[in-house]
């Protein structure tokens, strides 16, 4: 047998930036996220700091290439669902435009332990890195993904402790009989300087024009083309009405003055997800909570109209001027095409 021979081919000098290899040939590509939870002054502070600080440290590399600052202001850390400026960098990422990735923390990257490692997984299937700065993890070191587990796992159970404990507040205010009103999605009411609710005049008589024409017999689709007719703005500010808009109004008893606390609730802090409230959890009727737009006998005949309606056939959601005035002598049943 001849002699066995062994040429060693050596390897392309490289060079090494945050745990990341490549060529001298090719400068690494890199981008950065960041990301703030609520809009408030401090928060909003932070966010541009984060985005200029990403910035400039990317540019004053010269072995660096940057590509973007991806960031989303006032977006939850438990979902990647909405937060358009990480998927953004994920789909750039996989569509071989990233390199390495720069994170202020596994906080900011993800408080979802699966949605972390899962996303980290599929960079790391492309050999893009993604470098936590906090806390010195390197996701293409062969450690990295074992921290990454332990810190999302911990920055997950804060979030729960977070979501515990304003759900927590919310039931502490409830109880004490404290309203919380959408005030932008919510015809006829303001926040007060006081911080309660306060009338506000020309949205009240939209309102109790609403309660009149139901009364009177118009349909709930009727109504909201009226409503259209004549300009009156959308409890959102909008142009146009919808009958299920109109439905919410007359059956939200807020408008006599008196609150229904707790009518749905959160399942899972991750999902966000809320589905109603059939007793699962306690609910609280407050009296007087706030002034009233209607009386108590208005809605009471509101909700009585409702029902007759149903037991003739139907609410009417159509928009004819005769709907639910013309009664069937022999089945009993309403017109309401």
């Amino acid at each position: 047998m001849s002699e066995r021979n062994v040429t060693v081919i050596p390897a392309r000098e490289q060079f090494i930036i945050q745990g990341t290899s490549a060529t001298k040939l090719h400068r690494i590509r890199v981008a950065a996220y960041a990301r703030v939870s609520t809009d408030t002054e401090e928060q909003a502070n932070s966010y541009e700091a984060q985005v200029d600080h990403y910035t400039r440290h990317i540019q004053n590399n010269p072995q660096w290439e940057y590509v973007n600052v991806y960031a989303d202001q006032d977006r939850t850390g438990t979902s990647t669902k909405g937060r358009e400026g990480f998927n953004s960098m994920v789909e750039d990422a996989l569509n071989g435009k990233i390199d390495l990735i720069l994170v202020k923390s596994v906080s900011r990257f993800a408080r979802n332990t699966v949605d972390a490692l899962e996303t980290v997984r599929k960079l790391k299937e492309r050999g893009i890195e993604v470098f936590f700065e906090k806390e010195n993890i390197r996701t293409l070191d062969s450690k990295g993904e074992v921290l990454l587990t332990i810190l999302s796992s911990l920055a997950q159970d804060e979030s729960r402790n977070i979501s515990e404990n304003v759900t927590w507040g919310i039931r502490k205010r409830f109880a004490d009989g404290k309203l919380i009103m959408p005030y932008a999605s919510f015809l006829g009411y303001r926040k007060g300087k006081d911080g309660n609710p306060e009338i506000i005049p020309k949205e009240a008589e939209t309102v109790r024009r609403i309660y009149k024409c139901f009364l009177d017999g118009q349909s709930l689709k009727g109504i909201a083309s009226v409503l259209m007719e004549d300009g009156i703005p959308t409890p959102c500010g909008g142009e146009k009405w919808h009958a299920n808009t109109v439905n919410s109004i007359l059956k939200s008893e807020k408008y006599m003055g008196v609150a229904l606390l707790q009518k749905t609730y959160t399942i899972d802090f991750l999902t966000k997800k809320q589905i109603a409230n059939n007793g699962a959890v306690a609910q609280y009727y407050v009296e007087n909570s706030h002034p009233a737009i209607i009386s108590k006998e208005i809605y009471q005949l509101a909700q009585s109209e409702f029902k007759r309606r149903e037991n003739r056939g139907g609410v009417s959601y159509g928009g004819r001027e005769l709907s639910g005035k013309i009664i069937c002598g022999e089945c009993g049943g309403v017109y309401c095409k």
